[in-house]
């Protein structure tokens, strides 16, 4: 086996080395799957958890996070902001999945891979999925956030986890 690092098997345990020690230096919890899979979990405010994984293949790594299950009405409004967002966005890309669930997706070339770049493209993630979270429920669940609303405050349970839809319940 040549150990030179234009070998593809040799490039992707270096990979997964650059990985794993940029996790470690993180702080960020994480747990390594299989070989060259890295599930990591990103603590936010509007989504209090963001699960990122970080696959190694023989020439990228891809990057895939699940942010919002799919919307219940104004697909066309959700679609619109994600599109929009995705203009912005470092190193991912809103994506949706066979049955409309929302992801960030994106694709680093093993040779690009450097703790920097695992940390921005991370930050990224998190910034659009915490970030974009409220945003999201509001375009794609006005109805069942106003429908819970209500349903908790005729019970007098509290609606405290709801307020930053105040604005919807006018």
């Amino acid at each position: 086996m040549n150990d030179s690092p234009d070998h593809p098997a040799q490039e992707t345990a270096d990979t997964e080395a650059v990985i794993a020690a940029a996790l470690a230096e993180l702080e960020v919890d994480h747990h390594r799957r299989e070989p060259g899979q890295f599930l990591v979990t990103l603590p936010g405010t509007a989504r209090l958890q963001t699960h990122c994984w970080l696959v190694v293949r023989d020439h990228a790594v891809f990057v895939q996070a699940f942010v919002c299950r799919r919307p219940d009405e104004n697909h066309e409004g959700v679609y619109r902001f994600l599109l929009q967002r995705n203009a912005r966005l470092y190193g991912v890309h809103y994506t949706i999945d066979r049955i409309g669930d929302i992801h960030l997706t994106g694709r680093m070339a093993l040779h690009a891979v450097t703790a920097g770049e695992v940390d921005r493209v991370l930050g990224q993630v998190l910034e659009a999925a915490d970030g974009d979270f409220n945003t999201l429920l509001e375009l794609g669940f006005a109805t069942s956030i106003r429908r819970e609303h209500a349903w908790r405050s005729e019970r007098g349970e509290s609606t405290a986890n709801l307020k930053a839809f105040e604005h919807l319940f006018g």
